[in-house]
């Protein structure tokens, strides 16, 4: 018998014969605690979150899905989906529930001629950009490598060429799906187009989408990297960066962040991009470039997925235990800047950082409620990050960002980005997240995933 937590949080349990059965019904592998490749296999990108399912089923194909999903919903198990695993709260995983595992499923299928690409729910950006940049393409795909497709995809899709081409939700022509029902379906505008709606922001409430299909557009070389000052400096550049981000055009990405250095040293830094002509990026970035006597320049002409891949290590090395909180301020105050300033003097880890990512240009021209990604107003998307690599130091770095978090909260809006959402953010902040789209997303819900299956997420119940 395997013990196994159902949707109510109760325990039961599952026969040989039963397992025996899924087992025979899946072409990937169903991993059990115990097997040889249960420790791997049960690891996410956030090494702080230790959690054992019971059941991991590692889907090889579309069929898969649809036989584990059926299974969960047979048996009333507790279902996390996991795409790339990013998922800083840990949602791709539970303890002694049951896993869906995308991660065998890699297939990218690139059309050059239409600039289109089909990515399988398993895909990380770094492979998804590997094949399109074979063809000078590309789409909006966050700002670290080896960030989920799916799951960046279904919480809207900030990145570095959100300014020119929009999120990753506005370049998502279809999507296959598995609902709690079992059944594929397309989504797209014309087939199922409120749950492709719904897709596009929801998160991963409706079902487990095992393929995406993107519009690309011809990027290949952009100018990137960082402007780094020293910490004394922080406040000033931060006021110097809130008053350029307003008048960035599309093409320009301006982010800011307080960190540390490779060799141990706190400092503050923008961190730039430009998608066009280098030379017109050399010189709409000047400003930023030749304020204050930079310590380092580091912004330079590099391939797309070179910029992609920039931030990689050591800030987004898979294992890294981590705690972040997040939410949207479309003011950057001086009292804000204080508190940012003050915090980054009192880092706990070298490897934790306060980010400021700006939300402007196409991404901000789509109306709230033509998907349900609905933070459309030019504004920035703050994060305090704390990452360590110790587990057992855990405590005193979760809080250095409490203790940060609750000076800041005042100064920050009660929404945020889906992705960042935090495990112990209240439902409050999740509903205000989706803002006036939320009752729309409840409704789709109910049709869709009525006993509320796909809940190990920042969850929308059922109307």
């Amino acid at each position: 018998m395997t013990e196994i937590v159902t949707l109510d949080g109760t325990r039961a349990n599952l026969s040989a014969p039963e397992i025996s059965g899924l087992r025979d019904k899946i072409r990937g592998r169903v991993v059990l605690a115990g097997d040889t490749d249960y420790e791997a296999a049960r690891r996410v990108w956030n090494g702080n979150v230790d959690r054992r399912p019971a059941l991991i089923a590692r889907c090889a194909g579309i069929a898969d899905v649809q036989n584990a999903v059926r299974f969960a919903s047979t048996h009333g198990l507790l279902v996390s989906v996991r795409g790339g695993g990013h998922s800083a709260p840990g949602y791709g995983t539970n303890d002694g529930g049951m896993v869906i595992d995308l991660s065998p499923m890699k297939a990218v299928n690139v059309d050059p001629a239409r600039r289109v690409a089909r990515a399988e729910g398993g895909v990380l950006w770094g492979e998804f950009d590997a094949e399109t940049q074979v063809h000078g393409l590309a789409t909006t795909g966050g700002t670290v490598s080896n960030t989920g497709v799916a799951g960046l995809t279904l919480g809207g899709g900030l990145g570095w060429l959100m300014g020119k081409y929009g999120a990753s939700v506005d370049n998502l022509i279809a999507a296959d799906v598995v609902t709690a029902d079992g059944q594929v379906r397309h989504a797209s505008a014309t087939e199922n187009p409120d749950l492709f709606w719904a897709l596009r922001g929801g998160g991963g409430n409706f079902g487990v989408v095992t393929a995406l299909r993107f519009r690309l557009h011809p990027v290949t070389q952009v100018l990137g990297g960082l402007v780094l000052h020293p910490l004394e400096r922080a406040a000033d550049m931060l006021r110097f960066y809130r008053d350029f981000c307003p008048a960035l055009p599309d093409e320009a990405e301006a982010y800011a962040a307080l960190l540390t250095s490779p060799d141990g040293i706190p400092m503050a830094g923008m961190l730039l991009g430009y998608n066009g002509p280098i030379e017109d990026g050399e010189r709409i970035l000047a400003p930023a470039r030749k304020w204050g006597r930079p310590a380092a320049d580091l912004v330079a002409p590099m391939p797309y997925n070179a910029r992609q891949s920039m931030l990689d290590a050591p800030n987004a090395e898979h294992g890294l235990h981590r705690y972040w909180r997040s939410a949207f301020t479309e003011q950057i105050s001086d009292d804000l800047i204080k508190i940012v300033v003050e915090g980054a003097h009192r880092f706990s880890s070298p490897l934790s950082a306060l980010f400021f990512f700006y939300l402007h240009g196409a991404l901000t021209r789509v109306p709230a409620n033509e998907t349900a990604f609905g933070a459309r107003r030019a504004q920035w998307d703050f994060d305090a990050i704390g990452q360590w690599t110790d587990g057992s130091e855990s405590a005193s770095h979760i809080a250095w960002v409490r203790e940060i978090w609750r000076q800041l909260e005042p100064h920050l809006q009660g929404s945020a980005y889906i992705n960042h959402i935090a495990a112990d953010d209240q439902p409050e902040k999740v509903r205000a997240s989706f803002g006036e789209n939320h009752q729309r997303l409840r409704a789709i819900k109910a049709k869709y995933d009525k006993a509320n299956l796909f809940r190990v997420n920042s969850n929308i119940p059922p109307a």
